[in-house]
Parts: C-alpha cells; sequence; structure tokens
C-alpha cells in the first residue's frame, strides 16, 4: 500500500467513524419524535464505517476511490445542514474533512 493509497484510506475511515460517533449520540440524545430517523442514520453510519475499513484489508483502490466518494458527498452535506443551521463548527469541520478527502482522492487518483 502506498502512501497516496493509507492516507486516502486513513481519512476516509476517520471520517466515517466521526459520523458514526456523531450518529450514535443522536440515537441516545435524540427526543422521541426524531428518534426514528436517528436510528436511520446510525445504521447508515455503520454500514459506511464497515466499508471504510475494507480498504486495509484488500489493498482495493477502486473500492477505496467509492468509499473516499461517499464520505467527501456525506461531509460535503453535513457541511450544508451546518450553514443551514448556522453553526460554524458544524459547517467548517465536515467541510474540512470533504475537502481533504478529497486532495488525498485525488493524490491517490494521480498517483495510480
Amino acid at each position: 500500500m502506498t502512501l497516496p493509497f493509507l492516507l486516502c484510506a486513513s481519512i476516509t475511515a476517520v471520517s466515517a467513524m466521526i459520523s458514526l460517533g456523531f450518529s450514535i449520540a443522536a440515537t441516545f440524545t435524540a427526543a422521541a419524535d426524531v428518534r426514528v430517523a436517528a436510528l436511520y442514520a446510525c445504521a447508515r453510519s455503520v454500514a459506511l464505517a464497515l466499508v471504510s475499513l475494507v480498504p486495509f484489508v484488500t489493498g482495493s483502490a477502486p473500492w477505496l476511490a467509492a468509499t473516499a466518494c461517499a464520505m467527501i458527498v456525506v461531509q460535503a452535506c453535513d457541511a450544508a445542514i451546518g450553514v443551514t443551521i448556522e453553526d460554524r463548527m458544524k459547517t467548517f469541520g465536515p467541510a474540512g474533512t470533504a475537502l481533504a478527502n478529497l486532495a488525498a482522492l485525488i493524490w491517490l487518483s494521480s498517483s495510480a
């Protein structure tokens, strides 16, 4: 595994794990009327977190690229939500993660 591969895989996995952590926290803190939505978000986050670990086992660059793209979209959407609710931390954190993941993915793609 090359440095671009490991960096992209690491950023993707960390991004997925952070997303999973927030969704788990939401399931415990959500009001009863939105808890079901939080559980659905958690289920999807578990899937993305598991999928983000596959490249470390298989070394598959195409799998990593697909997973990285998915997490870039997730983090970009999270940043858009942060803008909507006017929360700078929930805007710049996910936006920074999405940009870092995009840069790592570009580096991975250009090194192949």
